[in-house]
């Protein structure tokens, strides 16, 4: 049985960390490089920090959010948003980030996921889906989840199981599965789409969106078949600790990092 990760998100735009609702109304929360070091002092297993507007405002991202958060904290981090191309890709991990998080760049050019894997490793590579569940009336239709990107503003209409095989087949080390019907609602993941993914491909899926109780996250490892939990509003705010998840975890049979 793999460790179970626990992951703290940090969102990012112009500079500040930040949370929304269902990926709107967001509000400034903190310092990037300051919640970094807070984290890995609280236990994190891993960061992830995704610039939200990078993709949607067509620019590249942050290349000091990765180096001030590789001088604060020495724990693994994830960067993701506004990166289009190989080259972009490499500045970032040459900034310190350990890994990168491909989401809107992934669907316009799957080739990249090929060609970042074949350079950098799939140990390097993860492949962010955002996905909503839509609901069709059509003769011979059924509900099915489908990939949004540029910040959820955009449906791609490709269905999120077929999204997650063919991640996987092109060389993707890992998913970020953030539900947008759940994000930051508090009222648990998504476990019908987890599990759905989750058993879908052999790579390691982070479940998102949706922690309010500690027993969310023992869901979406116990029903929703995650490897890893990502949440946000509930560590930012202080109202769970990522040691009791972790011990809420480990009490449940799962193995953790302590």
């Amino acid at each position: 049985m793999s460790i179970i990760k626990v992951i703290p998100c940090l969102d990012v735009e112009k500079g500040r960390v930040v949370k929304g609702v269902n990926f709107i109304n967001l509000k400034d929360i903190g310092n990037p490089a300051e919640m970094a070091a807070a984290y890995q002092d609280a236990g994190a297993d891993e960061l992830v920090f995704l610039d939200i507007s990078a993709s949607h405002e067509g620019r590249a991202t942050r290349i000091d959010l990765a180096k001030t958060c590789r001088e604060a904290c020495s724990i693994p981090f994830v960067v993701g948003g506004g990166m289009g191309s190989l080259a972009d890709v490499g500045e970032v991990l040459d900034a310190g980030a350990d890994k990168v998080s491909l989401g809107s760049a992934a669907v316009r050019s799957p080739q990249l996921i090929k060609e970042v894997a074949a350079k950098y490793g799939s140990d390097r590579l993860v492949v962010a889906i955002d996905a909503k569940k839509l609901r069709y009336s059509k003769a011979g239709t059924k509900d099915r989840w489908e990939v949004f990107v540029s910040g959820g503003r955009e449906n791609t209409d490709i269905d999120a199981l077929e999204w997650a095989r063919k991640v996987e087949s092109l060389g993707a080390g890992e998913i970020l599965l953030t539900s947008m019907d759940c994000d930051g609602v508090k009222e648990g993941y998504d476990i019908p789409l987890t599990r759905a993914i989750a058993d879908a491909v052999s790579i390691p899926v982070i479940a998102s969106g949706g922690a309010g109780k500690i027993e969310h996250f023992v869901e979406a490892v116990a029903d929703g078949h995650a490897r890893g939990v990502l949440a946000a509003s509930v560590f930012h705010y202080g109202q769970i600790s990522i040691r009791e998840v972790k011990e809420a975890l480990q009490a449940a049979g799962y193995e953790v990092s302590l």
